[in-house]
Parts: structure tokens; sequence; C-alpha cells
């Protein structure tokens, strides 16, 4: 009888210890989800900065609609190029947005706006692309100059770039950014040589349009090379900088 029993119970340990083992059988993220986000006045890949989930600079947002009706948002890094690639995406079907530092994809209220994209993410590298309208738009005037004093001079002009009055919102400053590496914007710069002009309400109106001339501070640069451009940015939500792009300078 002790033998009987005891085989019984050594059938139900084993019979429970399966039933607490679960096997993942779901296939890896495999997927590339690939694209550009695009200055859709100007053709050209929008400029912004590395940027993450924390809302700096632009993000792709995700939406898996496959399984549910109200999914929890996922976030993919853009580059300061505004293109972005991610080869570790699942197979399903998404609701894909971007966000940053132009008018909102998708607005709600009394005049609702969605321009995010259905896709069906499968067969290796699919491409999604977004044109967009940024709140500014950044661009040099020539190239920086060395100066004498070992300082750096750069011209920019910068115009809306959005004819929509509901996202024509005040300037509040515009920063000359510059690092020694190539990735230099609001998230990663040198501090000591950084050159800023900032605005109160509607002040910046008047250098819209017009050559705005920004030199760098704290002195003579020590030899070596610098990246430098210029951000602007209104006071809309998260106040993103919309930037043109890095320019090298060799200081010798």
């Amino acid at each position: 009888m002790k033998r009987t029993f005891y085989n019984i119970a050594l059938a139900l340990a084993v019979v429970t210890a399966g039933s607490c083992t679960k096997i993942d059988n779901y296939k890896g993220p495999d997927q590339t989800l690939q694209g550009t986000i695009i200055d859709a006045g100007t053709g050209l890949k929008l400029q912004s900065e590395v940027s993450g989930d924390n809302g700096s600079g632009t993000r792709i947002k995700l939406l898996e609609t496959s399984w549910s009706s109200n999914p929890t948002p996922l976030y993919l890094a853009t580059k300061q190029d505004g293109t972005y690639i991610n080869t570790k995406v699942f197979a399903a079907t998404y609701n894909i947005s971007a966000e940053g530092a132009f008018v909102p994809l998708v607005q709600t209220g009394a005049n609702p706006v969605d321009k995010s994209q259905n896709v069906e993410v499968k067969g290796g590298t699919t491409t999604v692309n977004f044109s967009v309208e940024p709140f500014l738009r950044v661009e040099w005037v020539g190239d920086p100059v060395l100066n004498s004093n070992g300082t750096i001079t750069a011209q920019c002009k910068i115009t809306r770039g959005t004819a929509n009055p509901a996202f024509q919102n005040n300037i509040t400053d515009v920063t000359l950014f510059i690092n020694s590496s190539p990735y230099v914007g609001n998230n990663i710069y040198d501090a000591r040589y950084v050159a800023k002009i900032t605005y109160s309400g509607s002040a910046a109106n008047a250098i819209l349009g017009t050559t705005l001339t920004l030199t760098t501070t704290g002195g003579a640069l020590p030899k070596k090379d610098y990246y430098l451009r210029v951000g602007a940015r209104t006071n809309y939500g998260l106040k993103q900088y919309n930037y043109n792009e890095p320019k090298l300078v060799a200081v010798q």
C-alpha cells in the first residue's frame, strides 16, 4: 500500500512540475523596420537629434494592433539625419506614427487629424516614411568661419516650416551647438563654447527670414575638429529643437 501511495505522489509531483514549465515557442523579433522623416516643404530629410523613448528628438511610435485594440506604445529611436532603422521588430500589424518638432501627425479634438499608418511588418524589411511640417526650418547661410581669435562664427536663416497658425508658436531661443564628434545637438554638446540667444514673447518674429549671426563663447577653441549645428525651438509642447545639418570646422 505504501508503495502505491508513493507512486501516486511521484506521478502528481511530475505533473505539477510539468505544469509550471512554460515553453517559449514564439519566434523572436527578426524583422527590420526602417524609414525617413521628410520635410514636406523641401523634400529633404528632417534634421533632429539622436533620440530614444524619452521624448527628445524625433521618435517612431508603434502600436501593435495584432492582439489588442488598446496596446502599450513602443518607441524606436531615430538618427540625426531623419532616418531610422531597427532590426529587432516582431512580425505583426502596427499603427505607426512619428513624434517630434513638427505638426503632430495625430491630433484629437474638434478637428481630428490622423496621418498615422497601419502597416503589416513581415517579409524581412518594411519601409515606412513620413512627410511632416517642421515648426521651424533652420538653414545655413554660407559655412561657419574660424576667426583669428580662435572662435567660430556661423550664420543661419530661420523660417516657419508650417503655414498652420495653430503651430506657429513663439520662438524661445536659437542656439549654436558645438561638439568634437558629429553627434551634436541639445542632447550632446560642449557647454563651454555654445552660443545662445533667447527671446521673450513674440520678439523673435523679427528675425524670421533674416540672416542671424552667432559666435562661439568661451574664448579660443583648442586645436581639434569641431562639429556645429544651429537649433531653434518654439514654446510648443516639449519645446524640441529644429536643426540644420552638422558642419565640420577644423581648428589648427
